[in-house]
């Protein structure tokens, strides 16, 4: 079963968790343990604002304070590190590169643009699973495209911008716990 189809499944049990003016707005796939799938789902109202729900295959409720934690770690983590690598706009990069090609055709070009495009599989199209293994694939991809953009000696944007985005991390971590639609133990 592909991840959309096991999505889809997902978000018809998560429905029944909504309220009566509420909507199911999100399901996000995480695995933050190795085979343990937790789905965070968000819920939108007039009046409640967004709340969340973490839930496990079956559709039901988690009530584990320390792995709906891990679970937005790392869906926070991973969406920060897509967001980050190469900039944040790999398509822009790519057009400055094969501009470059034309024009100057530089040493290391090549690289530079296959690296982009390892970069541009890892990170791949929407849905994906959140989990340490896609983290570290993508760190990776990053810290092999600064290299062949010639970012040896200098300290990783890409490790930069994961420092400084830690507190994105965080705010999501405090609006989870504190819209939780359940008790967290």
């Amino acid at each position: 079963m592909s991840l959309a189809e096991e999505l889809e499944g997902v978000a018809a049990a998560a429905a029944h968790h909504a309220g009566e003016a509420e909507r199911l707005a999100a399901v996000l796939p995480t695995e933050p343990h190795s085979g343990t799938r937790v789905y965070l789902c968000a819920y939108e109202g007039e009046e409640s604002g967004r709340t969340w729900l973490a839930v496990d295959d079956a559709g039901g409720p988690v009530a584990d304070r320390g792995l709906v934690r891990d679970a937005v770690t790392i869906f926070a983590t991973c969406e920060l590190a897509e967001e980050s690598a190469g900039g944040g706009d790999l398509e822009e990069l790519q057009q400055q590169l094969v501009a470059l090609r034309i024009t100057e055709s530089p040493e290391g070009i090549d690289e530079a643009e296959a690296a982009v495009l390892a970069l541009q599989r890892v990170i791949g199209a929407p849905p994906q699973l959140a989990t340490p293994q896609r983290l570290d694939a993508i760190g990776l991809a990053a810290r092999e495209l600064e290299l062949a953009l010639g970012g040896g000696l200098q300290p990783s944007p890409f490790a930069e911008a994961m420092r400084a985005g830690r507190d994105v991390v965080d705010a999501l971590l405090l609006e989870v716990e504190g819209a939780y639609r359940g008790e967290l133990r």
